[in-house]
């Protein structure tokens, strides 16, 4: 095959998009081949260049390098997430190894690292931009992160080690993802539906129909099912076996158990930061972050999990007397657990989860995300049904700015499927930039993709979202916004390329304008009737924000002390005891559950990504709820001066700057607390 010839290289649909339908599962072993030789080649010839380094035969041209690579990644890595199957899970076993070590060679490339090495000690005479000073202190940071310091055998060995780590990140998520997908609880009508809304029963239907039991109704692993399902059922006895199967996903024993991969993934994380010189894998991952240390992020959970230790025991009372007001005889147990806090919420706000959802149909939602960006960034979102998207689910859509031109591309995949990992997520398939192209070309659009896993609708009828849903639907396309609004030259610059404890500011923040009054006045309408979101019911669902905080932050904020945990003390433990002696030690509610338990931890194990970061989507909300609170220091959630100053220094600006000096930008200060624990209710 050569290159011209594979549709994985070949975007030449509308919005310079690949033609999907043309690209073959038997297409990416080939088209890897290609991409990887053609990246060794581009990396040879700027470390061989016989031209003294500067900032263009250097940096620019590492900026350009890999573009074939970077194409067949994001299609293949889009594939493995939203449509595997046997074919694509092996190659995903077989090319995440091999792309480490490809990238562990580019990092201890000699002769590159000194071009770069050279630019770095003489950066001050350079005459560079605040934007090229940046990218070549991340570039050179990066360099030494990956081992470029070391001596021949200490490279040799962390290639190694960041290979076997890619080998088992894969293996990890695909265990996970074949616990979800083969467990199932097939239910009649009658008894077993008890409590279960019209809606939830209309999608469990449709589930149990598509994997072949039509007449049934499907209890599966997926959120949208397993949430609302443990909410509602009255039947304690199904709640319990369904918590279970959910909470033991990766720890079933057998060819998915991922307890050996977690001890082996530590000890290795732990090496790798050895051999870099940090004191411990935590160490090593916050040394680029805001948070800088350790201490600091322990310092914020220790804080937060006393409050919220303290507020889930005072709710936790309150829940068991529901449960001996209704006869009941046992304690509050984690299956439990949602169901009593939604009567509870029911009795102090007088409405129900499922009273709010025909308000939340997908559709209306979707137009209040895009509503929200135009009132504040001017940008229209419009649907291109002639364009297939990477699945028959996927929605197109083309992006313009207040002038009318094309800046991004959108797409969307909704629901949830078999062959779907859980979660929801945003990727880049092109990043932004305004680089000089080899065809003559000004720069790239950036093409940004949102995937959900909201349960599907039976034919003809409407998805219908709870408001937790809604949020992820907004905490999603906050992360797509920081992608599509990039405006940076440098594509290792663009968009969420930021540290990981930054890049959950847009995201949290966008959630934020769901619940405006006049988001909800405009867009939470009825599914049949049209009718706005009666204002005494948006009244009581503002009330109710902080209803239930303990729980919330109590299962997060113990994941992320975990997280730190395993990353601080980097033990080849046995996952299950080392995360019950830390629970102990925390004083972990006996009726609540981590978020994320270890096995099934994808955060955190199935790659490195959120590795000892999982903390960040706290640290990120002291940031959101900061900058939040500077709209409503206006009186006008959409002040056209704050949103200007929102998207010039947070969504626009990627990685250009330092993060604090980005935020300091926007707010005129740094951050306070406050506003955070104030939202959570544990001020």
């Amino acid at each position: 095959m050569t290159a011209s010839a594979s549709p994985v290289f070949d975007w030449n649909a509308p919005l310079g998009l690949p033609e999907f339908d043309k690209i073959a599962v038997a297409d990416f072993a080939p088209a890897f081949e290609i991409a990887l030789a053609e990246h060794d080649a581009e990396i040879e010839a700027i470390a061989g260049n016989a031209e003294a380094p500067d900032f263009n035969n250097t940096l620019v041209a590492l900026e350009l390098a890999g573009d074939k690579l970077s194409r067949v990644s994001s299609l293949f890595w889009n594939r493995a997430g939203t449509d595997t199957n046997d074919v694509i899970q092996a190659l995903e076993r077989e090319i995440a190894p091999r792309m480490s070590r490809h990238y562990s060679k580019i990092a201890m490339n000699r002769a590159l690292f000194e071009r770069i090495d050279s630019l770095y000690r003489q950066r001050e005479q350079l005459g560079l931009t605040p934007e090229q000073d940046r990218l070549l202190e991340r570039v050179w940071k990066s360099f030494i992160k990956s081992g470029a310091g070391l001596d021949e055998a200490g490279q040799k060995r962390l290639a190694e080690v960041g290979e076997t780590l890619a080998g088992l990140g894969a293996r990890f998520g695909q265990n996970v993802l074949a616990d979800e997908k083969d467990w199932l609880m097939l239910l009649d009508d009658g008894a077993d539906l008890d409590g279960l809304s019209d809606d939830l029963r209309a999608a469990m239907a449709a589930v149990a129909e598509d994997l072949g039991h039509k007449g049934k109704y499907a209890v599966t692993l997926s959120r949208s099912i397993i949430e609302p399902f443990l909410t509602s059922s009255e039947r304690r006895d199904l709640r319990e076996t369904a918590f279970r199967a959910w909470i033991a996903r990766g720890a079933n024993g057998g060819e998915t158990d991922n307890a050996a991969l977690i001890s082996e993934i530590i000890a290795l994380r732990a090496e790798k930061a050895s051999l870099l010189g940090y004191e411990s894998y935590a160490a090593y991952k916050l040394d680029d972050t805001m948070a800088k240390t350790p201490d600091a992020v322990e310092a914020l959970l220790g804080d937060v999990w006393a409050r919220a230790v303290e507020r889930a025991d005072d709710d936790r009372s309150e829940l068991a007397k529901l449960i001996v007001e209704e006869g009941g005889n046992h304690d509050v147990a984690a299956w439990d657990w949602r169901h009593y806090a939604e009567k509870l919420k029911s009795r102090r706000f007088d409405f129900s989860a499922a009273e709010l959802k025909p308000y939340f149909p997908l559709d209306q939602m979707i137009e209040a995300c895009f509503d929200v960006a135009n009132r504040l960034f001017g940008i229209t979102m419009t649907e291109r049904k002639d364009i297939r998207g990477p699945h028959p689910d996927a929605r197109v859509f083309e992006v313009r700015d207040s002038a009318g031109d094309i800046i991004a591309t959108f797409i969307a995949d909704y629901f949830a499927r078999p062959s779907k990992r859980s979660g929801a997520w945003m990727s880049g398939m092109r990043s932004q930039h305004k680089l000089d192209m080899p065809d003559g070309s000004k720069g790239e659009k950036p093409i940004i993709t949102n995937v959900m896993n909201f349960a599907k609708p039976a034919a003809g009828q409407k998805a219908l979202l709870s408001l937790d849903d809604a949020r992820t639907l907004f905490h999603e396309f906050g992360h797509a916004l920081h992608g599509m609004l990039s405006d940076v030259t440098y594509p290792s610059l663009s968009g969420t390329s930021v540290s990981r404890d930054f890049v959950e500011l847009p995201s949290q923040l966008y959630e934020h304008w769901l619940t405006v009054p006049e988001i909800l006045e405009k867009h939470a309408r009825h599914y049949k009737t049209n009718e706005p979101i009666p204002r005494a019911l948006l009244d009581k669902v503002l009330a109710a924000q902080t209803f239930n905080a303990g729980f919330g932050a109590v299962e997060f904020t113990a994941s992320a002390l975990v997280d730190m945990a395993w990353h601080t003390a980097g033990e080849k433990a046995d996952p299950a005891t080392f995360e019950a002696e830390t629970l102990k030690k925390l004083g972990m509610p006996e009726a609540i559950v981590m978020r994320h338990a270890s096995p099934h931890f994808l955060h955190v194990f199935s790659g490195e990504g959120y590795s000892a970061g999982y903390y960040s989507y706290m640290w990120s909300e002291v940031l959101d709820a900061d900058a939040f609170a500077a709209f409503e220091e206006t009186g006008d959630p959409f002040d056209a001066g704050m949103a200007e100053k929102l998207r010039a220094n947070i969504y626009s600006a990627g990685g250009s700057r330092d993060p604090a000096d980005l935020y300091e930008a926007f707010r005129g200060r740094m951050p306070d607390a406050t506003a955070m624990l104030e939202k959570r209710g544990l001020a």
